[in-house]
């Protein structure tokens, strides 16, 4: 498996798995409730890899996209050193250490950027997906309550970071 930044041609795979990963009701979308449109998102992995502390990066094997992990930055000088979490893994690769090598390759980027704190929100439901960010070394600092409401019923959300 190979980590690497995202290219411009990467995008179809990328919206391919991202509707995947959106079928698994773990994520922000409810599956099918978007349609990502892949030429505006390769435009989108050209304008995310201009700033220097973000990016889009995929999980590889072979030819095929398994994974991707979204970072986002902003540029105020009082959050610069700081930037947001997306993941998603294809549902045939998930448990095969593409999360794991993700954010290993992220967090080894993170740190030559010199960005300082690593943020992501996940459904605290999602066992399996707060086990990963532990495991990397994410903690959770508070709870989201109510933040979303799936099939009629509100969830809580875990805020969770990573110091660098």
């Amino acid at each position: 498996m190979i980590v690497r930044k995202a290219i411009y041609s990467d995008a179809e795979k990328i919206v391919n798995v991202m509707a995947n990963a959106e079928e698994s009701g773990f994520m922000l979308f409810s599956p099918q409730e978007r349609a990502v449109n892949p030429e505006k998102f390769a435009k989108y992995i050209d304008t995310t890899h201009r700033n220097p502390k973000a990016g889009v990066f995929v999980a590889c094997v072979g030819e095929q996209i398994v994974g991707y992990l979204i970072v986002q930055n902003e540029k105020p000088v009082r959050i610069a050193h700081r930037a947001n979490i997306v993941i998603g893994v294809h549902s045939e690769s998930r448990g095969q250490g593409v999360g794991k090598a993700l954010f290993t390759h992220v967090i080894a980027w993170a740190q030559q950027v010199e960005l300082h704190r690593l943020d992501l929100t996940v459904i605290a439901s999602n066992d399996v997906a707060v086990h990963l960010y532990k495991k990397m070394g994410f903690e959770i600092e508070g709870v989201k309550r109510h933040s979303l409401c799936i099939d009629g019923q509100f969830v809580d959300e875990y805020f969770m970071s990573l110091l660098l």
